[in-house]
């Protein structure tokens, strides 16, 4: 199969497997999507809509955004999410928002950061206590990163959850400071919360892996400063988020979302160049240790991911060689310093 067009690609992000259409049957009430504009927010809240018709709730599904692309909320609104433009910053238009007992919490600030550090602390850490407020009567499940870990040795297999957090730079710092907010209202106001530390997502138009095969394509240089790191399909990630509403808990449940291959920067870059008829040219060396999660907990209750890399990497390379369109927002894979 390869993925077609936009259109297709979409129905592919939210197509909600059959674990996610049970959990959300179970779940009660309507849920809304903070951050429902993002890069990953419209085809979660788009899956979290799907899963409920499947399972026969006749939930709401609500996405809140700024929304930047009113071509976006158009899309939401035919899939049949209801749309609120929203500055969260602004406590006003925050206190306005329903009242909702699920919420799925996906605003946050990192690529810029070096450069708009207040608005990063603000987005990522005084915004959580001002949505535990408004929805103190809620659930929530909260989007992190993994990097809130430190950089580990390949050889480990990665960061899982019951390790000491070594954030590296100010987004990480601040990520983890959103995760302690969350953490404290969930125990002070007995908020039942979930948080994902992702690590990380990526379909076609956006990811490490299209950040790579962009650059085998293009006859630019790829960096092997970090030398490893893991994705999961996009798809793959909203199903285990949203299914996380399943196990929301006061202190909070942590789970690393991540796919089951440390990949090579080398490795996928010389695959990418077999499949694109490219050759692929490098710069740098490979360090011994990495941002890398271990997702085992995830997989023991959901399952692996639908979505391996081969397939991925098969798809992005078909994706580039054809013209696909891209968000244009490159990861900064390669920063060893924090720095996005």
């Amino acid at each position: 199969m390869i993925i077609q067009d936009i259109s297709h690609l979409e129905s592919l992000l939210s197509e909600p497997p059959g674990y996610v259409v049970v959990s959300l049957g179970k779940l009660e009430g309507d849920t809304i999507v903070l951050g429902a504009g993002g890069k990953m927010g419209p085809s979660l809240a788009t899956m979290a809509k799907r899963a409920s018709d499947m399972a026969g709730r006749r939930r709401r599904v609500i996405g809140v955004s700024r929304f930047s692309s009113g071509e976006e909320e158009a899309k939401l609104n035919a899939a049949g999410v209801e749309t609120v433009r929203c500055d969260l910053l602004d406590p006003n238009q925050l206190a306005e928002l329903p009242e909702v007992p699920n919420v799925a919490f996906m605003v946050g600030v990192k690529f810029g950061t070096s450069e708009q550090q207040a608005r990063t602390w603000a987005a990522n850490c005084y915004l959580p206590g001002a949505v535990c407020h408004k929805f103190r009567a809620s659930r929530i499940v909260a989007f992190s990163t993994g990097n809130v870990y430190s950089m580990v040795p390949v050889e480990t297999g990665g960061s899982v959850e019951t390790d000491s957090p070594g954030p590296t730079g100010e987004y990480a710092m601040s990520a983890l400071g959103r995760e302690r907010v969350f953490e404290y209202f969930s125990d002070a106001l007995g908020i039942p919360t979930a948080i994902i530390r992702l690590n990380y997502a990526c379909e076609p138009r956006y990811g490490v892996l299209v950040d790579i095969a962009r650059r085998v394509f293009e006859g630019e240089p790829v960096d092997l400063s970090m030398g490893y790191f893991n994705i999961i399909w996009q798809g793959d990630a909203n199903a285990m988020s949203l299914a996380a509403f399943d196990h929301v808990s006061s202190p909070p449940f942590i789970l690393n979302v991540a796919g089951p291959e440390i990949l090579s920067v080398r490795s996928c870059a010389e695959r990418f160049g077999e499949l694109m008829a490219k050759e692929p040219i490098f710069t740098g060396t490979e360090a011994p240790d990495a941002f890398l999660s271990n997702a085992g907990k995830a997989f023991r209750l959901f399952g692996k991911p639908s979505v391996n890399a081969e397939q991925l990497i098969s798809w992005i390379a078909d994706w580039t060689t054809r013209g696909g369109k891209t968000l244009g927002k490159p990861t900064h894979f390669e920063a060893r310093d924090g720095k996005y």
